[in-house]
């Protein structure tokens, strides 16, 4: 780790940080309570994915919708409007849309085909993500004269690494770069992560093979054919299992690459100075059970 004490911490001229870990954690309410301080610049992983490297994508799909109506039709085809989406760090929406929901197109799904192309095209998009994080780490010092860094993760980092091979390029290249801190939910956290997502069934990027064994077991234990199949039933029954395939993995990040902090604890930082007491506790903590 490129801090391995407390006083390195302390003494460290550059913070760098990268939170990891389920979505609803606090990862981006910590980003946001460093980057309002003044000194922490706030690189979105999902800002990027969305913006940089699946933007073409989203703007086209939008299109194609826009192209079934034919008053649309002929002003696109005129270039009289312009269309693409208005993401933010606060609205993701635009990636998660596009991303979309596997089923019964007659209830807004998508063809499992289809979907699976788009699940391939934001891994390959979140990868490249991350992988810029040196390029942004280096751009907020020289361009904009931020001193310290986070980057801000999106739920499925542990998707396309492998945790306990410690030649994986992209977890190589973080971990050279930042300090990785995992934060970490207990059972009272995922049972209410459960209960946010059953009201409000969000799409969600799967590692290929999780996906593949959700979507025939769904089909086999509802005994319906992939075109019959509700979209939102489908990713509801699905997250608790994500839930579930995600932690030993998020787990293995933290023991082999960084650190583990508890959500409730990121959840009592109030400024900078409370989140630089933490992880200096974090670190002493870690270094004592070494």
């Amino acid at each position: 780790m490129i801090y391995s004490s407390a006083k390195d911490w302390r003494d460290a001229p550059r913070k760098k940080v990268l939170f990891f870990g389920m979505s609803g954690l606090g990862k981006t309410y910590v980003s946001n309570v460093l980057r309002d301080s003044g000194d922490w610049f706030h690189y979105s992983i999902d800002y990027r994915i969305g913006t940089r490297y699946m933007g073409e994508y989203i703007a086209d799909n939008a299109k194609a919708e826009a192209m079934k109506v034919p008053f649309l039709r002929d002003l696109l085809l005129t270039d009289s409007i312009f269309i693409g989406s208005n993401i933010s760090f606060e609205n993701l929406t635009p990636v998660a849309a596009y991303l979309g929901k596997p089923g019964n197109p007659a209830l807004g799904g998508l063809e499992i085909s289809e979907y699976r192309r788009r699940q391939e095209q934001f891994r390959q998009a979140e990868i490249h993500a991350l992988l810029d994080t040196e390029y942004f780490i280096d751009r907020a010092k020289r361009l904009y004269q931020y001193p310290h860094f986070i980057c801000d993760t999106g739920g499925s980092i542990c998707e396309w690494v492998e945790p306990t091979n410690p030649s994986d390029h992209v977890l190589s290249e973080l971990s050279s770069r930042t300090l990785m801190i995992w934060i970490q939910g207990d059972d009272a956290h995922t049972a209410e992560l459960i209960r946010r997502f059953d009201k409000a069934p969000k799409p969600m990027s799967y590692q290929p093979e999780f996906l593949t064994k959700a979507w025939n077991d769904y089909l086999t234990q509802n005994a319906c054919r992939a075109e019959d199949v509700d979209p939102d039933a489908f990713i509801r029954w699905t997250y608790a299992q994500a839930l579930a395939h995600r932690q030993p993995r998020y787990r293995a990040m933290a023991d082999n690459w960084g650190v583990t902090v508890s959500a409730d604890d990121m959840h009592k930082v109030r400024d900078a100075a409370d989140f630089d007491e933490l992880i200096e506790r974090t670190l002493e903590t870690r270094n004592n059970r070494a």
